[in-house]
């Protein structure tokens, strides 16, 4: 049983295709951590998916998807946070596209602790503040709002897909969380 969002672009890869370009290629992907903001700016809430994994057990991850020929960093962020959190999210895209982190995933365990059985992707991170209300769509089952704290208690960094947890991390040690 399949729990992947069927493709809402199908003339730009077929699934063979996309295969065969994953076992060849590395493939380029945006990451998003939702985030909520207090009145001066500091990281108040973490935005965390849950989804299902293909054994069917519930992961934490990160708004996530690739991007694709042709498409701008800004376009696919968009499409992607739009996907995963709902048309009424109100998403504030950074005015640079600079991530804070470049993650690399791997087939297998390497140096960078990111693992995706799929391929070997390539992922531009980014904080993005939201304002709105979010519907989780498409894959996501749910999207929980924690504290930094919160997200990075033992109990939830267990709970992530492929060393994620390491992203949400690394994203609130950029914007100086836990001095």
């Amino acid at each position: 049983m399949s729990v992947r969002t069927p493709d809402p672009y199908p003339g730009w890869l077929s699934e063979e295709d996309l295969y065969e370009a994953r076992r060849r290629l590395p493939m380029v992907y945006v990451e998003a951590l939702p985030v909520r903001l207090d009145a001066l700016g500091y990281v108040s809430e973490i935005g965390l998916l849950y989804m299902a994994d293909a054994e069917g057990y519930l992961r934490r991850t990160l708004v996530s998807g690739r991007v694709m020929y042709r498409e701008t960093v800004r376009a696919a962020l968009m499409r992607h946070l739009e996907k995963d959190l709902g048309p009424l999210a109100l998403p504030q895209l950074p005015p640079s596209v600079i991530p804070f982190t470049v993650a690399e995933y791997f087939p297998s365990p390497s140096e960078t602790g990111l693992t995706d059985d799929r391929q070997h992707a390539v992922a531009l991170a980014y904080l993005v503040p939201v304002a709105g209300e979010c519907q989780p769509r498409g894959d996501a089952l749910e999207l929980s709002w924690l504290t930094p704290e919160e997200a990075l208690s033992e109990e939830v960094q267990s709970e992530f897909i492929g060393g994620r947890g390491n992203l949400v991390r690394q994203a609130l040690a950029h914007v100086g969380w836990g001095r």
